[in-house]
């Protein structure tokens, strides 16, 4: 578990499930879905391609603070377009370094024009920290003399 790692190694361990929304679809069924689902964003794909992202964070600055009805407005009004994505070979430390440089959350993870996952910081910072835990295990094991050698 090391940054070097490609993001499929981290969708082997995290899984890939894809919750997505249509364009059209209300920003409430969408804010709905996040909570019936546990997640912060969805994708929007729309004719089986991947048009937009939307969070919560979209909810929050382009609906609730600008007064807007949720159940009125449309995913597409508020959705995050174009979409920064990255594919399964695409290393975690480059997924982070994305993420840093373009002020996102979450990624959706694209093979041959097909959406197969998203990650999330959290899932990168889960990766990160499961290696350095391994990193630690070993080196107190040798440092004890439990290690083989």
């Amino acid at each position: 578990m090391k940054l070097v790692d490609t993001i499929s190694s981290v969708l082997r361990q995290k899984g890939r499930d894809v919750y997505h929304v249509t364009p059209t679809h209300s920003v409430y069924d969408a804010i709905e879905m996040m909570a019936d689902k546990h997640v912060g964003a969805l994708l929007v794909i729309a004719d089986g391609r991947l048009v937009g992202v939307i969070s919560e964070r979209d909810y929050a600055r382009k609906v609730i603070l600008k007064g807007r009805a949720s159940k009125e407005t449309e995913v597409k009004e508020i959705m995050t377009s174009p979409v920064v994505f990255v594919s399964p070979r695409h290393t975690v430390d480059e997924c982070m370094g994305l993420r840093t440089e373009k002020r996102i959350r979450h990624l959706p993870v694209v093979d041959d024009d097909n959406v197969v996952a998203m990650i999330s910081i959290g899932d990168l910072v889960k990766w990160i920290i499961s290696g350095q835990e391994h990193a630690i295990n070993q080196l107190e094991d040798y440092i004890s003399g439990k290690y083989p050698g």
